[in-house]
């Protein structure tokens, strides 16, 4: 991926997974969990295959450590996703956040970029933000 100079929408969606989990100190290991439950389970993965997973977070993080990295995940992403699969993006996310029990800043700045790029609407943003909360409360 990283020589190309576009992704599939699959690759896409794990570049905006892998972008908010990076945005602090490293991904961690519950991160990197969330994603891969996330791939095993959501229908947008369908005939995705953890190889495929683990080739796509290595080749974004690799993305990340170019010059002008984040722009250019983003630029791609916006153009691999169609507008519907970019609310999927958001909404995979905001999961990956939810699931890291508290969010840091550099993580909500990371989402607000992601949002930006993807162009969505911040009330729909808003929406999708708050469902992952409501998913990920504790009793």
């Amino acid at each position: 991926m990283l020589a190309r100079t576009g992704l599939d929408p699959q690759e896409a969606l794990v570049c905006t997974m892998v972008l908010v989990a990076a945005a602090h100190e490293g991904i961690t290991d519950r991160e990197i969990g969330v994603m891969a439950g996330l791939v095993q389970t959501m229908p947008a993965f369908h005939n995705f295959s953890s190889d495929r997973l683990q080739v796509a977070m290595d080749t974004t993080v690799n993305l990340l450590r170019e010059d002008e990295g984040l722009s250019h995940a983003g630029r791609i992403i916006r153009e691999a996703l169609e507008p519907r699969l970019r609310e999927t993006a958001y909404a995979l996310a905001c999961e990956v956040i939810a699931a890291d029990r508290f969010a840091r800043q550099s993580s909500l700045q990371m989402l607000e970029f992601v949002m930006n790029e993807l162009e969505l609407d911040p009330l729909v943003a808003a929406a999708i933000e708050r469902a992952a909360r409501a998913r990920h409360q504790r009793i």
